[in-house]
């Protein structure tokens, strides 16, 4: 080809040259409009408490651009017995890092751009009790509208038992990540144990059924409310979805599911983590949950683990080894689950970590 162009007349080749410029140039726009996601992890570090038993703390981590599709909480709890009083009270979005959807049901929000974490206490407190809140901050060419969708229930109220709920997204939107809250802080063994992902569906038991690793493109978010003894009739567990926005075409874009499951932990006063991450082409992991539970939650209807007062400790964006990434990274890939057994034994008790993975279609 070389030898050929440069035989042509000086015409020629000018010719050439011009038209090859202005194929570049056609090329050009089409790949400005190419559908792109970013995801940067927000978090303003760690608020300390609560200082006193039986109460609650709640922090916030926003987003300066983009929109929460996600986010998490980690807590530090020490060492000692003490540990066992510090849980996760609640993970979930807020429009301005105070005010919390607990009152109608159906969709309470849009373009949310913050996220709480919400750390409670049981009858042990310590210095070493904080919380720290992160927000995945969303952007994407397509979906540049989202929406909070929110149900509740009544409970759990008995000792050991669960209360679950399940929102789900509305017709023709997608879901791109959810959390779970409980009320009141004042009955310290009442604590949401599962956030996680799952179809509102036969197959899944309507939310019962957590979605199974490579899933994609789930409708719906599961909140499990765990009672570890403390009876009140003003128990409730609320379920958050977010949701891609009303008409905006999301028929090509895909939202994969990573989970995985560990065993424990099982001894008194121990913790157990499990790591979910995105696999290569699955896209950017722009959400996560969590839970402890007796296991097999992808195949058989929830069931609580093995003590009451089993509880999480996180449900945050990871490295792969379990460690919450910093403020403002932009490459998370993983999810982790922070699990802890309380005061007592916990056996057949399981750990599970869910990681949702959005490709450019999105």
């Amino acid at each position: 080809m070389s030898n050929a162009f440069h035989g042509r007349p000086r015409f020629m080749r000018r010719t050439f040259v011009l038209m090859a410029g202005a194929a570049l140039a056609a090329t050009v726009p089409f790949a400005a409009y190419a559908n792109t996601v970013g995801i940067t992890v927000r978090t303003p570090g760690a608020t300390a408490g609560p200082a006193s038993t039986f109460a609650e703390i709640t922090t916030n981590a926003a987003c300066s651009s983009g929109l929460v599709s996600g986010g998490g909480i980690s807590q530090t709890i020490g060492t000692s017995t003490s540990s066992n009083g510090n849980k996760v009270n609640g993970t979930s979005p807020s429009p301005d890092g105070s005010t919390e959807y607990l009152g109608s049901t159906g969709v309470v929000g849009t373009d949310v751009t913050h996220w709480l974490g919400i750390g409670g206490s049981g009858g042990a407190v310590n210095g070493d009790f904080s919380s720290t809140p992160y927000a995945m901050c969303f952007t994407s060419n397509l979906i540049n509208h989202t929406q909070v969708v929110m149900n509740k229930l009544a409970g759990p109220t008995s000792s050991g038992t669960v209360g679950l709920v399940t929102a789900t997204c509305p017709a023709g939107t997608r879901l791109l990540g959810g959390g779970a809250r409980i009320t009141p802080a004042s009955v310290g063994s009442l604590k949401p144990i599962a956030s996680f992902p799952t179809f509102n569906d036969s197959a899944h038991s309507y939310g019962q059924k957590a979605a199974a690793d490579g899933e994609t493109d789930p409708d719906s978010w599961t909140a499990v409310g765990w009672n570890g003894g403390g009876g009140n009739s003003n128990n409730t567990t609320y379920a958050y979805a977010i949701c891609s926005g009303d008409n905006i075409d999301v028929s090509g874009a895909t939202v994969t599911v990573r989970h995985a499951s560990v065993s424990g932990p099982t001894s008194a006063t121990t913790g157990q983590k499990a790591t979910a991450g995105c696999g290569e082409g699955d896209g950017k992991l722009v959400s996560g949950g969590a839970a402890i539970s007796g296991g097999s939650l992808t195949t058989t209807a929830f069931t609580g683990p093995g003590s009451v007062g089993d509880h999480l400790n996180g449900s945050f964006p990871s490295t792969s080894g379990g460690s919450p990434v910093g403020d403002g990274t932009t490459t998370a890939a993983n999810w982790t689950a922070d699990t802890h057994t309380g005061g007592g034994s916990s056996p057949s008790t399981y750990t599970d970590a869910w990681a949702l993975c959005a490709d450019d279609g999105v």
